[in-house]
């Protein structure tokens, strides 16, 4: 790869944001809390998504959303957060490449599914939204690309990431090396 400067690359949670137009009977069904935030898990998340017929899938995620608004605007940008080699780890892929950000992180072979946040949203607007993290959860520091973050002039670290031992550690590593390789660090 042929390194080039970056104005910001960021580090973070690489979700898929599905959305699902419901009426309030759907969640009163599913026992979901109309207006909220829940976490789930692996289980729930197969179980809740297999209900939905027609949704919009889109790429999320703090820094993700971050970087792609930066590209938008013509800025150079770079993603750097795990997804699996499943069917919303493509949607994920394309997207951000497709917003013009690099985007090299290796998939997960196995293990847990693409994160995904499941927002069902009700004729009033409201949204009930339930997330599960799955290979967000599996960043490691074998995902970070020494060559990239060396070539930014921003590394932008998601703050969701810190409940994590091992992002705990990546964080660490790129502020302890930020005069080393001559970057400025971000903290969401």
């Amino acid at each position: 790869m042929t390194i080039k400067e970056f104005d910001v690359v960021g580090i973070g949670n690489a979700i898929v944001d599905v959305l699902y137009h419901s009426e309030d009977s759907f969640l009163e069904k599913h026992g979901l809390i109309k207006g909220s935030m829940s976490m789930i898990d692996s289980e729930t998340a197969t179980r809740l998504y297999s209900f939905l017929d027609v949704s919009v899938e889109s790429s999320g995620g703090s820094a993700a959303n971050t970087i792609a608004s930066l590209a938008a605007v013509g800025g150079s940008g770079a993603f750097v957060g795990k997804v699996c080699r499943d069917q919303l780890g493509e949607v994920f892929t394309n997207d951000i490449r497709q917003a013009g950000v690099t985007y090299h992180t290796l998939p997960l072979e196995e293990g847990h599914s693409t994160a995904r946040c499941l927002i069902y949203v009700t004729p009033d607007a409201e949204r009930t939204m339930q997330t599960f993290l799955g290979a967000c959860t599996s960043l490691c520091s074998d995902d970070i690309d020494e060559n990239i973050i060396s070539a930014s002039k921003i590394v932008y670290l998601e703050g969701y990431l810190f409940d994590l031992q091992e992002a705990k550690d990546i964080f660490y590593y790129i502020v302890k090396n930020a005069s080393n390789y001559g970057y400025k660090v971000a903290l969401s």
